[in-house]
This record gives C-alpha cells, sequence and structure tokens, in this order.
C-alpha cells in the first residue's frame, strides 16, 4: 500500500496514465493524492476530470487556481476555452462540477505526517489554523450562495491577511494563499505578479516556504503551482511537485512513504 502525490496535471490525461502504470498503481491499495489544477491549459481535462472522480475514496484532490477558473466559468462569471469547453458541453458536467464543489483546499494526514494545498501556506499560518480557514471557502463552495464567491473571487486585494477580514473580502484572501501564492513577506503580505523560478525575488519577498516559521517548523507540505521551480524548494521538508508537464516538462509523481520521485516527460515534448 503506497500513497503517491502528483503535481499539476492540467489535463495532460496521457501522461498521468503513463505515470500511473509506471508506479504500478493499484486504486484497489493506494491511494493518489493530487494537488489541484486537474484541468485547464492541457488537451484531456474533461477525460481528467472523469478518471480522478471515478477514483473515488482513492483519491484526494486539492483545489487548485485553475479548478476554481472552471467553476467561475461554469458560473457564468468568465468564458471557457480549450479543454475546459469539452467539460462545460459534457453530458455529465453537473456530476462532474458539482464533485468538484466538494473537494478540499487544504488536506492534511496526521498519521502519514504531509499536509497537501495547491499553492502553499504562508509563514504567518500554522496548519492548524490553515485547515480552519479553507473550511470557510469550502463551505461557500458547498452553499447556494457560491455563485457571489465566484463573482468576487478574482482580485489581488487585500493582499495580506488580518483576522479581521470578514465577508467576501476574507475568503479572496484565503482563496489566494492556497491556490495562487508565490511569494510573499515575513507579514504574509502577497506578491502575486511574479510568477518566476525563486531565484528572481521581488524586492521585500521571498518564496512562501523559505521563511523560518515558528508555525510551520518542521511540518511536511507538498504543493504544486509553481511550475519554474521545476520541483526544486531546497527544502527538507517542503515538497514542489509541479514540474511544467503542461509546458513540454515532466508530471512528477512524491511517493509518501520513502520520499521516492518518479517523473515521465510530457509526450507532446517527445515528439518534438
Amino acid at each position: 500500500m503506497s500513497t503517491y502525490a502528483i503535481g499539476d496535471i492540467q489535463g495532460c490525461y496521457d501522461e498521468l496514465q503513463q505515470l500511473l502504470e509506471l508506479v504500478q498503481f493499484d486504486p484497489t491499495q493506494d491511494t493518489l493524492w493530487l494537488a489541484g489544477d486537474l484541468v485547464n491549459r492541457g488537451p484531456k481535462s474533461l477525460e481528467t476530470l472523469r478518471f480522478v472522480k471515478a477514483l473515488g475514496q482513492s483519491a484526494i484532490t486539492v483545489l487548485g487556481n485553475h479548478d476554481l477558473h472552471l467553476l467561475a466559468c461554469a458560473h457564468g462569471i468568465k468564458k471557457a476555452k480549450g479543454s475546459l469547453v469539452d467539460i462545460l458541453e459534457a453530458d455529465d458536467r453537473d456530476e462532474l462540477l458539482d464533485w468538484l464543489c466538494q473537494q478540499p483546499l487544504v488536506h492534511h494526514d496526521s498519521e502519514l505526517g504531509y499536509t497537501l494545498v495547491h499553492a502553499g501556506i504562508p509563514p504567518i499560518w500554522s496548519v492548524k489554523k490553515a485547515i480552519a480557514l479553507s473550511q470557510e471557502v469550502e463551505q461557500a463552495l458547498k452553499s447556494e450562495h457560491r455563485q457571489a464567491y465566484f463573482e468576487h473571487m478574482y482580485g489581488d486585494l487585500p493582499d495580506t491577511w488580518s483576522d479581521e477580514l470578514k465577508g467576501l473580502d476574507r475568503l479572496r484572501v484565503i482563496t489566494n494563499y492556497f491556490t495562487r501564492m508565490r511569494f510573499c513577506d515575513e507579514n504574509g503580505k502577497l506578491e502575486l505578479k511574479t510568477k518566476e523560478t525563486a531565484d528572481d525575488w521581488p524586492e521585500g519577498y521571498q518564496p512562501w516556504f523559505t521563511f523560518k516559521s515558528k508555525k510551520l517548523k518542521k511540518e511536511r507540505i507538498i504543493f504544486g503551482h509553481w511550475a519554474a521551480l521545476e520541483g526544486n524548494t531546497q527544502s527538507k521538508h517542503v515538497f514542489g511537485l509541479d514540474t511544467g508537464c503542461v509546458w513540454g516538462g515532466a508530471l512528477t509523481a512524491l511517493r509518501l512513504e520513502d520520499q521516492q520521485r518518479f517523473s515521465l516527460p510530457c509526450l507532446a515534448h517527445k515528439r518534438i
């Protein structure tokens, strides 16, 4: 019995199947942890979503910014493009979208000793607080008022957490921490424009995982979202798994029990 965490799939369904074959994944015994962004830029978002949903309890996925974007498109907030259109035109679209709305932003397993999130956890929060705050967004996604959440989800402000924040502003900044964050400062102020590597820091900011946070000390965190890192965090406790498959890189899995990595190159990249 093994647990495999996989970085951003983004509709790269064929690469996912090859990677699962490589690790000899058995859904009757093994478990998949998926770091969000199941869909969008790749060619087979619909197939990916159907496959992960069909795995049932053998798969745990957290929501990424592209998954939330799909839901916003479904609610008429944005116009769908590319392989997202396939999902919205599918006969089982409502079933798939309802399932997606039930997924968490943070997953923590105290027995395995890992926490899964799409973008990261800011150094100002403990894992316990991160889970509590993620549940506020999850409740909004499951409620009859989620239309209002999606209407106000986009935006870079507020850019700093405060316990005094309320309503949709509070939900937006929580969402940005978990699904969009790369750089922040020691007080948790977000810098959301820079998307390059951790070697090119915007002035006054650092990659969220480089802070020596007492709140996150020795917490083992798995995340995706940041393809430019190519999986390199230079940390023994933080594991970046987005290795840019959809950009011609690779799809990567981490076996949690022994921290062995498995990667397969993007099929389109191999054909070039």
